[in-house]
């Protein structure tokens, strides 16, 4: 399904506002505006100075509203060339510091060397599986800080995600077709 317009808004921020334009790549399907402004509700105490993860970035509209509302550093991954290459453009456009755009597979870039983030975005192409996977490879390579955010959108149709043992989930809703999630891992003791 590809987005009419190819064009959404930042939302809140430092950017409010500001045209997101993105590409009309195949399966390209934008979170809208009435579940960012949700999710970025819940989040808004977590967001301020957080090292954030984009996978599947498609538009890239998950990290740049985290960016434009305070967030230390988003890294972007995005399989396909023009969808990245329009995040740069974004990136570029909006004079943004703190983005990372990485051209690569999600799961093939979660087995490789881990860097710890606060708050990860899992939103893939719907009729995907894969969502199961990233989960089991973000906690058992190392990905999350303690007391990390997970944030995982998915067809609604679908059975809820497998969290790991050491994930609660936080908060959940849906929005015509759309199911989402965000769960907190739990923080690690000592």
């Amino acid at each position: 399904m590809k987005h009419r317009s190819n064009r959404l808004r930042i939302i809140a921020g430092r950017w409010r506002g500001r045209p997101l334009v993105f590409s009309n790549a195949e399966g390209l399907r934008p979170t809208g505006d009435r579940i960012r402004e949700t999710l970025f509700n819940w989040l808004q105490a977590y967001v301020p100075g957080a090292r954030c993860l984009d996978l599947f970035a498609g538009s890239g509209a998950l990290g740049l509203e985290a960016l434009s509302r305070g967030a230390e550093s988003v890294v972007f991954v995005e399989r396909a060339r023009p969808a990245a290459d329009a995040i740069r453009a974004n990136l570029a456009k909006f004079d943004a510091s703190g983005g990372q755009v990485l051209q690569a597979d999600a799961l093939r870039f979660l087995q490789g060397p881990a860097e710890r983030f606060d708050i990860v975005f899992i939103d893939p192409p719907f009729g995907s599986d894969i969502i199961g996977s990233c989960c089991e490879l973000l906690e058992r390579c190392g990905w999350l800080a303690p007391g990390a955010l997970i944030y995982i959108e998915q067809d609604r149709s679908r059975p809820a995600p497998q969290l790991q043992d050491n994930w609660a989930l936080h908060r959940q809703a849906h929005a015509g077709q759309v199911a989402y999630y965000l769960a907190r891992r739990q923080q690690e003791t000592s």
